[in-house]
């Protein structure tokens, strides 16, 4: 059975920057399609941000062209890459291994964007 563990959260000030990781355990990483979610308190979690085992990425309209998503799949590692931030940014982030009917969620990671 698959196990996501997320890291990288805390606190940052609007504009800035923070990155995020999740390491997957077992040896088919490379093969599942790997995501990051969000839900903010009272929210639906929405997607963030995607990448196929091919590399595809696909972005949610709100981070587009400030948020990047990337994998190392020698480390069983997916990043998401956070810049210019804003408040509305906070979320608990979770980490989603999908492949066919098979999803892992990771156990989600705080990110607040406060002053």
């Amino acid at each position: 059975q698959g196990q996501l563990v997320e890291s990288g959260g805390g606190l940052v000030q609007p504009g800035g920057s923070l990155r995020l990781s999740c390491e997957a355990s077992g040896s088919i990483f490379n093969r599942y399609a790997m995501a990051w979610y969000r839900q903010a308190t009272g929210n639906e979690r929405e997607l963030v941000a995607a990448i196929t085992s091919g590399g595809g990425t696909n972005y949610g309209d709100s981070v587009k062209g400030r948020f990047t998503i990337s994998r190392d799949n020698a480390k069983n590692t997916v990043y998401l890459q956070m810049n210019a931030m804003k408040p509305e940014d906070t979320a608990v982030y979770y980490c989603n291994a999908k492949m066919s009917i098979i999803s892992y969620w990771g156990q989600g990671t705080q990110v607040t964007v406060s002053s």
